[in-house]
């Protein structure tokens, strides 16, 4: 049995877009995102109720549709990163990432000898696979947080450490950072969320950040290439057009 691919690492290495929906808590509301075409599913495990022995259950119902699960987890602790790795994630996604030292934490934890110091343990997704610890690394994907100010001012050194796949810009607690709470669309939050991108791209990495309906084009322009977003807006939207649709039906009817 072969190793299976990670879907979100491998659309990044060819330079294409990639989307990661949050919101599905369930394997069955997973199953449900499969036919959609979503790459991945954020498993979040810092602000929602996803904990490791959950995290069996949700990987394989992304397996099954080939989707990459990514799992945010609540710190950059090295053991806490490798055991969600080990319950099947194949993705991890670590908080307040704001220096190169930080930086380097993750990547320990995340990858295997000789790149880092993740422990050595079978695997959830290395059932069936003999060379499993060989081909590992070139399967997990590593995506830090740039959510703090100072994480900027530190960007150039963080963006310097090899192994991360995947540097995040999130605008929320960014905003919060630079005292403009819940305004992430402040002109001074945007100037630095599109400079971090800028650089991050221009250093010839994949730059990740939140995005919606309105703004994934504009972001997609300045060179992001991984998209977190939230299914519940696509929901209300959905339901919304559909109340109002009936509405119209009504109104024509009297």
């Amino acid at each position: 049995m072969e190793l299976r691919p990670n879907r979100v690492k491998r659309k990044l290495a060819n330079n294409e877009n990639v989307v990661v929906v949050s919101g599905p808590t369930h394997p069955d509301d997973i199953d449900a995102f499969g036919p959609s075409g979503v790459d991945g599913i954020w498993l979040e495990g810092e602000h929602g109720g996803v904990d490791a022995g959950e995290l069996g259950n949700l990987t394989r119902a992304c397996d099954i549709w080939g989707m990459t699960s990514v799992a945010r987890i609540v710190s950059n602790d090295q053991g806490l990163i490798y055991r969600t790795l080990d319950r099947g994630a194949q993705g991890v996604v670590v908080p307040h990432v704001n220096t190169r030292e930080e930086a380097e934490n993750v990547v320990a934890g995340g990858r295997f000898a000789p790149l880092g110091r993740r422990g050595i343990f079978p695997s959830r997704q290395s059932y069936g696979v003999p060379d499993f610890f060989r081909k590992a690394n070139d399967e997990t994907l590593l995506v830090v947080l740039i959510e703090d100010i100072v994480a900027w001012e530190n960007l150039d050194d963080i963006i310097s450490v090899e192994g991360i796949d995947v540097f995040f810009v999130a605008p929320g607690d960014f905003a919060a950072s630079m005292g403009h709470i819940s305004d992430m669309q402040h002109p001074e939050v945007q100037e630095k969320i599109d400079d971090a991108i800028s650089r991050i791209v221009a250093a010839g990495h994949s730059a990740g950040t939140l995005a919606t309906n309105d703004t994934v084009e504009r972001y997609s322009a300045l060179g992001v290439r991984f998209f977190f977003t939230v299914s519940q807006p696509w929901l209300n939207a959905g339901a919304r057009e559909f109340m109002a649709r009936g509405e119209a039906g009504r109104a024509r009817s009297r």
